[in-house]
């Protein structure tokens, strides 16, 4: 015949026995604000938040319920972004998925991924080795350097501000990029005679990889013989792509390597 307990103590018995049962399981170790050994998953959608006392969100991950990126956001305790990978830092933010960024203290992005160009550093901007010859002021009529150097590509778009003054017959000025021995004019103009020629060179690393070395050569020319021209430099640096037509086309030896890693298509069936 089963047992049933039949007075107070019976029951007070019982709940004591729960109670040294829980209190036992309470102490075990590790306790259950540690992870002493194994994993902790977080998985379909979920998140990971930790906040300060005032409620302000200082470290997430997971994926983001608006638009489904993953992300890792570090803030700092006024809840703005200090470092940021994925597209989490704002409610509108739309960079792309798992950009990394790191902010300062007024929100300006200090170190990036590039936007457009899975390549290369978005920023710092980083510059350009460019140094004066002896041939920055020249006399003859065909081209000599004025300019040379040799740099570490680190971000996609090439930027240089220079000015040419050329005397009676104008001259000409002319930038050139050489990587593994191929030369490629960015950019070639005429000098106005008797003036200054400012001039802009905004041009995509094409078939460069990151920290990939180039060489940049300024040249210039007289028109006329027995006149002069000089050349000088105002900047010389690589920057972020603005839009995406900045994005540098991939070098020739990936693409390459990524048409050879394509299956190959069947013939037509009378070639079976």
């Amino acid at each position: 015949m089963a047992y049933v307990p039949q007075d107070v103590l019976d029951r007070l018995a019982a709940l004591e026995r729960e109670v040294r049962t829980l209190r036992g399981r309470a102490q075990m170790r590790p306790a259950l604000n540690q992870v002493l050994n194994g994993d902790v998953t977080i998985g379909e959608g979920g998140r990971l938040i930790v906040k300060d006392p005032d409620g302000t969100t200082v470290f997430a991950t997971g994926q983001t319920p608006t638009i489904g990126d993953y992300y890792t956001t570090m803030f700092r305790d006024d809840g703005d972004p200090a470092l940021t990978i994925g597209a989490n830092s704002y409610p509108d933010d739309d960079a792309p998925s798992q950009m990394v960024r790191m902010w300062d203290r007024n929100r300006n992005i200090i170190v990036m991924d590039d936007y457009y160009s899975d390549e290369f550093l978005g920023r710092p901007w980083m510059p350009v080795q460019l140094h004066p010859t002896e041939r920055q002021s020249y006399n003859g009529t065909s081209y000599e350097p004025a300019w040379v150097g040799t740099t570490p590509a680190h971000n996609a778009v090439l930027y240089l501000s220079l000015s040419t003054y050329a005397n009676t017959g104008g001259g000409q000025t002319r930038v050139v990029l050489t990587h593994d021995g191929d030369e490629t004019t960015l950019d070639q103009w005429d000098c106005a005679a008797n003036q200054w020629t400012g001039r802009t060179v905004t041009h995509p690393l094409d078939g460069l990889r990151f920290l990939s070395y180039f060489s940049l050569r300024i040249d210039h020319r007289n028109k006329s013989t027995g006149q002069n021209c000089e050349t000088r430099l105002w900047s010389a640096y690589t920057r972020n792509t603005f839009t995406e037509d900045e994005a540098p086309d991939v070098p020739l030896t990936e693409a390459a390597n990524a048409a050879r890693a394509m299956p190959a298509t069947a013939p037509p069936a009378e070639e079976v």
